[in-house]
């Protein structure tokens, strides 16, 4: 009976370090031929420059990059294993999004992607050509087929790949996290094994890059779509598969299977591991955040702690005189609980030497918003002077409920390089953040249990300005990520003030949004790549 190891490489690319991908590519077979025995090694969909690379794919130099890339790597690479990795291309002037095969020092076969996703974070016609071929290869006994991402939701690919005589197919992914992606993508898995009656490999990357999360969970199905292997989401490594030939056919055997987070976990890892990455990758020393004592900045804090280490990350409470001695106490409390560098800036002389110079040119005008978004871009100064001088990026804590609705100050609290609840709405803030306790004490109980205040005026509660949570979440979700217009919203049980209220402020916030820094992306639908509206346009929301 013969059997062979197929290792499953659920890496960490860097987007644009050629060298670097090429270098841990050759250093994972390695350690896969030392620790498993590997025969065959699958990476991730275009490891070599990392996913996605973007207008870097129209840089001159990239083919060359890349060519050089794949010399080292068929000089250098361990022998006796195929290699199946993902890298852009060009044929006859086109760009390709490929699949290289390399065994015992050559190139041996190259299958490019056929289809092209166009929709939500995805752009990839704007750079790739559509491959046309299926391609499937004899090694060691076993005809593998090759796929790439999008051809396996697609389906087609599949059919014409198991035609060819495919006995196994290993689908090599770039795959990014939403809410609820992970069981999608079983659910996948275990449909187009049944349509097909193979076994399937799918090989997924990990890490952050930039706005988007790519949470792993690789996973190996039977020919009767059952999980026979699947790596842990959200961490790095080289997870074996053992493939039997029984009766003609080839069987993946049982090995480890993580299980399925559930949903507060596995968005909470989502956020810490988007956070961790993107400060990382871009060099800073750490991250400053303004801590107010609400939940946002308390969430944020956790999850910042979390992703960097306390070590690294500076708090910094910045009260006036609307901000109640409770916002103080759970602030200090907060921080004391987490370990992290906390200090206290008080804003009030700043606020006053701005509204004495504004005395003249404000006279005879009644005191509104402007006097309290002073205060916002106070704070804004403060954490960018921090910033400057320290090396520490600002990490600015608005949920997805607020920005939008614009409920935010420009150069305010808006200020900053990463936004790690930018996707969250405001509900699952809570829900995380009662999540985040029950694994260690993290956030003081009463910032959970009190209502939300800005406290940039005497007594001012977030709920004088929108409809309670629960009822802004609900329109919002029906909005943005349903696209519904404001008459179907308010015909599925919504008041109607309410709607229109909602989504004009929605409307009119595009041009916040535009200046807001960049976070994690969560849902189907954040906000960016995501979801392009116009800034200046004249719809109307109605129908």
């Amino acid at each position: 009976m013969q059997d062979l190891t197929l290792v499953m490489a659920q890496l960490d690319p860097l987007v644009g370090d050629i060298p670097r991908n090429a270098d841990r590519a050759i250093e994972a077979v390695r350690e896969a031929r030392i620790e498993h025995g590997a025969d065959i090694v699958v990476f991730p969909e275009l490891f070599l420059s990392g996913y996605p690379p973007e207008d870097l794919l129209l840089r001159p130099s990239m083919e060359t990059r890349l060519r050089e890339a794949r010399s080292r790597m068929a000089a250098k690479m361990s022998r006796d294993v195929l290699v199946i990795i993902g890298y852009p291309g060009r044929r006859e002037g086109l760009g390709y999004n490929l699949a290289g095969l390399l065994y015992n020092g050559e190139w041996i076969g190259e299958y490019a992607k056929q289809i092209l996703p166009n929709y939500q974070v995805f752009d990839e016609r704007r750079y790739f050509a559509t491959g046309e071929q299926p391609l499937v290869v004899e090694h060691k006994g076993i005809k593998l087929g090759v796929l790439i991402c999008e051809d396996l939701w697609d389906g087609g690919p599949l059919q014409a790949t198991r035609d060819a005589g495919a006995d196994i197919v290993v689908t090599l992914n770039a795959s990014p996290y939403h809410q609820d992606k992970p069981a999608e993508r079983l659910r996948l898995l275990e449909q187009r094994a049944a349509e097909v009656s193979l076994p399937l490999v799918y090989v997924n990357t990990i890490g952050g890059q930039d706005e988007l999360a790519f949470d792993g969970g690789s996973t190996c199905v039977g020919a009767d779509g059952e999980i026979r292997v699947g790596a842990p989401y959200w961490q790095a490594g080289l997870m074996p598969v053992l493939l039997v030939q029984e009766n003609g056919r080839w069987v993946p055997q049982e090995g480890e299977i993580e299980p399925l987070e559930g949903p507060e976990e596995s968005l909470y890892c989502a956020l810490v591991s988007g956070l961790r990455d993107y400060v990382n990758k871009s060099g800073f020393d750490g991250v400053v955040l303004g801590l107010s004592g609400g939940i946002d900045s308390a969430l944020s804090l956790a999850i910042a702690v979390d992703a960097l280490g306390p070590q690294r990350v500076h708090a910094v409470m910045m009260p006036y005189r609307y901000t109640a001695e409770i916002s103080r106490e759970d602030a200090a409390e907060q921080a004391r609980m987490l370990g992290v560098d906390y200090q206290i800036l008080p804003i009030e002389p700043m606020v006053d030497a701005f509204t004495a110079t504004l005395a003249e040119t404000f006279a005879g005008s009644e005191r509104d918003t402007t006097e309290e978004n002073l205060q916002s871009r106070c704070r804004g100064v403060l954490l960018m002077a921090i910033s400057n001088k320290k090396g520490l990026m600002v990490l600015t804590t608005g949920n997805k409920s607020e920005m939008a609705v614009g409920y935010a100050t420009l150069y305010g609290d808006m200020v900053g390089g990463f936004n790690a609840l930018k996707d969250v709405y405001k509900t699952w803030v809570y829900r995380l953040a009662r999540w985040r306790n029950t694994q260690s004490p993290a956030i003081p109980e009463r910032v959970i249990t009190r209502p939300p205040s800005a406290e940039l005026a005497p007594d001012q509660q977030d709920s004088d300005s929108l409809p309670d949570y629960d009822t802004l979440d609900g329109i919002l979700v029906r909005y943005i990520e349903g696209d519904m217009s404001a008459e179907a919203i308010i015909e599925a049980g919504f008041d109607r003030e309410a709607v229109y209220q909602v989504v004009k402020l929605v409307d009119r916030s595009e041009y916040k949004r535009r200046q807001a820094a960049i976070g994690v992306r969560v849902t189907p639908r954040g906000f960016g790549r995501d979801r392009r509206y116009p800034i200046v346009n004249g719809w109307q929301p109605g129908e």
